[in-house]
């Protein structure tokens, strides 16, 4: 009978631990889709892990569930058998009797910790962040007898505690499922190495995660690749420019390409010159200016918010830099995607294993088979290369560059054009 109690108030420990660590680390949109779904543990659960509030109250039920089935257990341990225990000690090593009361307390008090810890803590706790949503599920109907029966207790005990806070100065607050950057980086490695997400998969959340690290320099296209249209040339050239283009939307400046005026869809010219006396100002639309060091999560809120599919970078001095569009966001998280700016054939496999690659090629598009992540702020290859090196190299140098061997196949005094990359690990097969 006495182990009996022992293994149920152990148990009844387990079930406290495995409970508050699994509401805190169930995903909550695998408890909400189970929710819709009909299952009716899971619609017990959500709104416990929807409100924090909520969840808070359930930690500090699992934690008065907790402390209680210990302290019972600590009681229990002590009235029985410890005291069933001592004139055994007494008898085996001849102890006085105050002696033999001394030494049963402490074994018994010792050996249930460390069951309690092992059994009732350590078990449910590796079992519950392995499996949480199964845990959580398990585990909530428990809990809310629970929260019904501790309910004035939680009440008198938060209230406390958070009075403390507040003469602390520390705000209040609950217990949230929420992660830093790092923490959602380290969870898709594990996602990774646990055969959940492929490379290229988790290439793209690690480089989603990282774009408020990035900034529009590093994504653009740069002003000697931009085809923007003069807004000096008669009406029907422009047409035919924007119709020989294969861009859809077209810059437009006055003059020299410093003045940008704005930017005109090439469906727009086309309907324009339908009419008799075609203005180029009638579909003209306004551009929208950033700064070359605006961070890319930055951008996409400016263009979300101005309805907006490109804009024109500018650089400190206010001069135009480059272009950039929704779709080099999507192309740096994605990888090579269709662009309507990009150069076609930036990239070319040849028959020994290496890869030739225009300088102006970007590097997130690259790093797929280059296997290794390039560290520097520019944007393009040779923008890399020339970065880590310090110099323009010249034609025909064989460098090694952060593990990866290179060839500068051509180039000018000002600039890379071409290089053939020999990926980390050997030649691409």
């Amino acid at each position: 009978m006495i182990v009996l109690v022992i293994v149920v108030l152990i148990g009844i420990n387990a079930i406290y631990v495995a409970a508050e660590f699994a509401a805190v680390a169930v995903p909550r949109s695998r408890v909400r889709q189970a929710a819709e779904s009909g299952q009716r543990l899971a619609q017990i659960l959500l709104p416990v892990v929807d409100d924090a509030r909520a969840l808070d109250r359930y930690i500090a039920c699992s934690q008065i569930g907790i402390t209680a089935s210990s302290l019972v257990l600590g009681a229990f341990g002590q009235a029985t058998l410890a005291v069933a225990l001592r004139p055994v000690l007494a008898d085996a090593l001849a102890l006085e009797p105050l002696t033999a009361i001394s030494t049963a307390a402490v074994v018994v008090l010792v050996g249930l910790t460390v069951l309690q810890m092992v059994v009732g803590e350590l078990v449910p706790k590796s079992l519950a962040l392995q499996f949480p949503t199964q845990v959580a599920l398990a585990t909530v109907l428990p809990m809310r007898w629970s929260l019904r029966a501790f309910s004035w207790f939680i009440v008198v005990l938060n209230g406390s505690g958070n009075q403390l806070l507040r003469w602390a100065g520390v705000p209040e607050g609950g217990h949230r499922h929420v992660h830093s950057a790092d923490e959602i980086e380290y969870i898709i490695a594990e996602s990774r190495a646990g055969g959940m997400l492929g490379p290229e998969s988790s290439r793209r959340l690690r480089r989603a995660l990282h774009l408020g690290s990035r900034t529009v320099r590093q994504i653009m296209v740069p002003r000697t690749r931009m085809n923007a249209l003069n807004g000096d040339l008669p009406f029907a050239d422009l047409v035919a420019r924007a119709a020989e283009s294969p861009h859809t939307r077209l810059p437009v400046y006055r003059g020299t390409i410093e003045d940008m005026v704005g930017y005109v869809h090439s469906r727009d010219l086309l309907l324009e010159r339908r009419r008799a006396d075609g203005n180029l100002a009638r579909v003209l639309r306004p551009i929208v200016l950033v700064p070359d060091s605006l961070r890319v999560d930055r951008l996409l809120s400016q263009l979300r918010e101005q309805h907006a599919q490109l804009a024109v970078v500018t650089d400190e001095f206010g001069g135009v830099a480059g272009l950039v569009t929704i779709g080099d966001v999507l192309t740096d998280v994605m990888g090579a995607l269709p662009n309507e700016f990009a150069t076609e054939g930036t990239a070319e496999r040849l028959p020994d294993g290496r890869v030739r690659v225009a300088a102006l090629t970007r590097v997130g598009e690259c790093e797929p088979w280059l296997v290794a992540a390039w560290p520097g702020r520019a944007g393009t290859v040779g923008g890399r290369v020339v970065e880590r090196l310090g110099r323009v190299p010249k034609a025909g140098e064989h460098l090694v560059v952060d593990g990866i061997t290179l060839d500068i196949e051509s180039a000018t005094p000002r600039a890379v054009r071409s290089i053939l990359v020999t990926p980390p690990g050997g030649p691409v097969k």
